[in-house]
């Protein structure tokens, strides 16, 4: 046998078979347990699929072969993966910087207790090591001087806690005590046969007895990848984040758990990546009152509904959670109201909006959620991408900044049926007052009755109502930059999606700061400037203005044509008011102009530029809103808008007539005999369509919308 000459064995496709062993790569063929499986490489992570998995959506496959699919690997979903690694790295160089500042902090003041002798910290003192790892990794603590400590504190991190309380802490939890034993306080327990899959062991973090002491102390990181499925989320985050310590992939599947396990060894990431088999829910519960974790990604087939009180339990303080809901049918549709009421505590936006007001409902239940334990979110970026909802949202241990969640709670009073306009309606109210000794602080205080009437004023239709749901803005200026930081200095190589993610989060961010003028700054420059600390919100700001409207949308309420989004936006600009455009739908807008101007403005329109050719029918929202203008009389003479209406003669007229016909203006001959302007209930502005000043041309080339990039684009079916 010494003299036989061993050859590898080939894949069917031709290419040498590897064992798992084998350094990972691209369309590689490994052979394991008896199974083949090919290589899928995204980002910096490998994966293993067995050979005939299908990776994409055919209607016409049959019900056998669907069945296949068992742990699948959707490539539609990158852009998904590929935003949440370059945003929980943007998240996370601030978190460990703001973390290292906190140890910094309590060095200097374990040195300056007041009444005690100040010692140089010895490095091999077990109880002092405890201590202060205690102090840089945020633990909890019964002292009441240290709340009060804490209450005039800014940012993330924990509490003091002593090595004594420490200990007692570790002798009550059950379960794995291996967060407290590489402190040395605890002694190693023996040796059992195979891991613990409860509870997946905590990395050691690098904090030698120098290190804590001295120079390079480097915080933990942790991520949970709750329903990780293949475990390729799990994998990126640890091949390309490089700050993180420990990221745990769960699956509530023993065949997903092993697909996890197997995907682990090939990436050679033993010692960051652990699998773990288990009810995410129930696994998550059980960090309840220890450190958790600094970021949990709930990314499930359907809504995230179920696990948002056992995450935000989980989570460290100042955490991130990011949370991905695909039940749109839910979320953004009048099917299943009863639905979206249960899972989201409110009742869905319908209409064009629909899915900025899904986004909203999703946030309201995460802040429902946390609120309930003491912690209020601040929503960094939110974002309607295909068929699903993405959120990243940082939560905060702070009972004040909970008190202002009602007074950032709406209902939408919503025209759905009529003129498309909506009104909002908070449920309580919140503003700054002095105190005797003039300081000021907020005091929070009920609303005033309804915000409108049960017939909508602009056209008479009735009113529908959805919500509650969070009115709160729901992306934040700082973090999105610096995600575009992260953004260019990416390779297009490792993130395939890089352009269309730059060109999302430059819409975003143009939703808030209404326009490219505050960002002419470029990425490449403001990586050096930006100080990787997020700033914090101010938990009191309101949006009131949330949803976008859709020109189109407002024109065929008219009957008119609809004008050009250029022509429309310069006539709001001009007239003072602010204009963008959203993420949600290419030619929609933005606007902070009350709807009482817009529909001055759409009259305008037709009086100036688009004279009516089709009366819409007497009893009509049209009609209504027709019939308030100062300049647009329905009568039995088919005037409106200051235009005659164009309808067949009673006897033949040649093609020359009909167009002078149809051009006739009388809105002009009114305003000269009576000295009025138009109007529109009291608003007579003069409206200027500006094309020019509504083209922006200086918002740069991006790719803002997605386009289907191949045949059966969409999400795949549900794992068997």
């Amino acid at each position: 046998m010494s003299g036989t000459k061993l050859t590898p064995a080939v894949a069917a496709s031709g290419a040498p078979v590897n064992n798992i062993d084998a350094s990972p790569g691209a369309g590689q063929s490994i052979s394991h347990g008896g199974q083949q499986y090919t290589t899928i490489k995204e980002g910096l992570g490998y994966i293993l699929v067995p050979h005939g998995t299908p990776t994409s959506t055919d209607p016409k496959m049959s019900k056998e072969d669907s069945q296949k699919q068992q742990v699948f690997y959707n490539p539609i979903q990158q852009f998904n993966r590929d935003l949440s690694v370059l945003a929980i790295k943007a998240f996370g160089e601030g978190f460990v910087k703001w973390r290292t500042q906190r140890h910094e902090e309590g060095l200097k003041r374990k040195r300056k207790q007041p009444g005690k002798k100040t010692k140089k910290l010895k490095p091999d003192t077990a109880d002092t090591d405890a201590t202060l790892q205690a102090l840089a990794e945020g633990e909890g603590t019964t002292s009441r001087k240290r709340k009060l400590d804490d209450a005039t504190e800014e940012g993330p991190g924990g509490n003091v806690e002593t090595a004594e309380s420490v200990a007692k802490k570790a002798k009550l939890t059950n379960g794995d005590n291996s967060e407290f034993r590489h402190l040395g306080i605890i002694p190693p327990a023996t040796e059992t046969n195979g891991p613990d899959v409860r509870d997946p062991p905590q990395p050691d973090e690098h904090n030698t007895s120098a290190n804590i002491t001295g120079l390079d102390y480097r915080p933990g990181f942790k991520i949970l990848d709750a329903l990780s499925a293949t475990g390729l989320r799990a994998l990126r985050y640890a091949n390309e984040i490089p700050f993180v310590t420990s990221v745990t992939a769960n699956d509530l599947s023993a065949m997903a758990t092993e697909s996890i396990a197997l995907n682990v060894k090939h990436n050679k990431l033993d010692e960051k990546v652990h699998a773990h088999h288990g009810n995410a829910v129930g696994y998550m519960y059980e960090q309840f009152g220890k450190k958790g974790y600094d970021v949990i990604d709930l990314d499930p087939y359907g809504t995230a509904a179920p696990f948002l009180d056992s995450a935000v339990q989980a989570i460290s303080d100042e955490g991130l959670l990011c949370v991905t809901c695909t039940d749109s049918a839910i979320f953004a549709s009048h099917g299943y109201l009863e639905k979206t009421y249960s899972q989201y505590g409110g009742l869905p936006l319908i209409g064009d909006a629909c899915h900025e007001g899904g986004i909203r409902l999703i946030l309201h239940a995460v802040a429902s959620s946390a609120a309930r334990y003491g912690m209020a979110i601040e929503p960094l970026l939110s974002l309607s991408i295909d068929y699903y909802v993405r959120v990243f949202v940082r939560v905060r241990k702070s009972a004040n900044d909970v008190k202002f969640l009602a007074g950032k709670t709406m209902i939408v009073y919503n025209c759905y049926s009529g003129c498309k306009s909506w009104a909002t309606q908070y449920l309580a109210r919140h503003k700054v007052v002095e105190s005797r000794k003039g300081n000021p602080f907020y005091k929070h205080s009920f609303s005033q009755g309804p915000s409108t009437n049960e017939h909508c004023e602009h056209c008479g239709t009735n009113r529908q109502l959805a919500g509650p749901m969070y009115g709160g803005p729901i992306h934040n200026v700082d973090f999105i930059k610096r995600v575009l930081a992260q953004v260019a200095a990416a390779d297009t190589e490792t993130y395939h999606t890089r352009d269309r993610i730059e060109g999302m989060l430059h819409t975003a961010l143009e939703e808030i700061t209404y326009g490219p003028q505050a960002i002419k700054v470029s990425a490449k420059v403001e990586t050096k400037q930006l100080d990787p600390i997020i700033p914090k919100a101010d938990p009191a700001e309101r949006e009131y203005h949330p949803f976008f409207i859709n020109p189109s949308g407002l024109a065929k309420v008219l009957h008119c044509q609809a004008p050009p989004a250029a022509a429309l936006r310069g006539a709001l600009r001009h007239a003072g008011y602010r204009v963008t455009m959203s993420h949600c739908k290419p030619g929609s807008i933005r606007t902070d102009a009350p709807w009482k101007v817009i529909w001055h403005i759409m009259l305008e329109w037709i009086r100036q530029e688009a004279p009516l050719r089709n009366k819409p029918s007497k009893g009509s929202p049209g009609y209504h809103i027709l019939s308030q203008s100062s300049h647009h009389k329905m009568d039995d003479a088919n005037t409106r808008g200051g235009a005659v209406v164009a309808t067949e003669p009673d006897s033949e007229e040649g093609p020359a007539d009909k167009p002078e016909r149809m051009q006739v203006d009388v809105g002009s001959k009114t305003e000269v005999q009576t000295g009025a302007k138009p109007s529109f209930m009291d608003v007579n502005f003069p409206v200027v369509f500006d094309e020019l000043l509504g083209k922006d041309t200086d918002r740069g080339k991006y790719v803002r919308y997605q386009v289907a990039p191949r045949e059966n684009w969409g999400p795949m079916a549900r794992a068997k």
